[in-house]
């Protein structure tokens, strides 16, 4: 009973934790596998969410409008990017990083100060837990089925004719451009809806830490790399909607795996370190996996020749 009391200790926060992030890792699998292109925009876009959403809860306003403003917000700093690369013929890299500096400054504008509370101020989770939910639950509920709504309105999305045209910008441009698809228009309406879930995912975070903070983006591409790659190992590459669901998984499974970790004595310092050389390692596989194959490979054609006479 205590080894069972213990593992859910550990295991309801890495869960809830985990649906929060799932939606900023949703926005990242837009850009980095649909339009593979890796948007470093993410890292402001997420303060930025948490930024805006937070300061009209300060003032007294509905979180459900800060929440459509974070959104809204990071449709705005999506638009941003993709006019840098697409109209400005900056690197899709550069432009990330240009948008991440410029936001900023803009959440301290947003904000007024490096952080702002909402300590105690109603917030999306409040009607849960005046329902007596623990605050666990109603960040798994709310988060949970958020990410659901997400998932099944991106496969029915990526499905029109838009959204086909959003998936082969990114598979072959060229190809799309014989068909007479403006691929500009396609890449920077694919970088607006990854970084408007990227921020809606920021304002969720906020509202269940009761703050928003400058430097909570912070490595969050990382993070959001590592999700999608842990996801995709158990998961696979299967179908459209199963690839969504891998994401949410992989996001969970991250996160519990971090606590984990941090439960074994890993100092909190070092976990940046963890993520960042698991990520390599994950990326590094494939390459490594080929090589090794190919190796494998000369080695056994070669003894296979027979042997020339003298």
């Amino acid at each position: 009973m205590p080894f069972i009391q213990n593992a859910a200790s550990l295991a309801v926060p890495a869960i809830a934790l985990g649906l929060l992030w799932s939606v900023m890792v949703i926005g990242i699998y837009i850009t980095y596998r649909v339009l593979d292109i890796a948007d470093l925009t993410v890292e402001g876009s997420v303060t930025l969410g948490a930024a805006a959403c937070a300061a009209v809860i300060r003032a007294g306003g509905s979180p459900v409008a800060g929440t459509l403003l974070a959104f809204a917000c990071g449709l705005a700093a999506g638009c941003v990017t993709g006019i840098l690369h697409t109209k400005l013929k900056i690197p899709a890299l550069l432009s990330g990083i240009l948008t991440m500096i410029a936001l900023w400054s803009v959440n301290l504008r947003v904000m007024g100060t490096a952080n702002i509370s909402i300590l105690r101020m109603r917030t999306l989770f409040t009607p849960l837990t005046d329902m007596g939910l623990s605050k666990y639950a109603s960040w798994i509920i709310m988060a949970g089925g958020l990410a659901l709504v997400i998932i099944t309105a991106l496969y029915w999305f990526f499905g029109t004719e838009l959204g086909s045209a959003i998936r082969a910008t990114g598979n072959n441009p060229n190809m799309v451009r014989a068909q007479g698809i403006h691929t500009d228009t396609m890449i920077t309406i694919g970088l607006m809806l990854s970084n408007a879930l990227v921020a809606l995912s920021g304002a969720l975070v906020g509202q269940s830490q009761a703050f928003a903070d400058i430097q909570m983006g912070m490595g969050s591409i990382v993070v959001g790399l590592a999700s999608l790659i842990v996801g995709e190992a158990l998961l696979g590459r299967r179908h459209f909607f199963a690839r969504l669901a891998s994401v949410v998984v992989g996001s969970v499974i991250y996160r519990i795996i971090i606590a984990v970790v941090m439960e074994l004595g890993m100092n909190p310092n070092d976990l940046k370190l963890f993520t960042a050389v698991t990520v390599a390692a994950a990326l590094s596989t494939p390459r490594l996996t080929a090589a090794l194959r190919g190796s494998r490979g000369i080695k056994r054609d070669q003894s296979s020749q027979p042997n020339q006479p003298s």
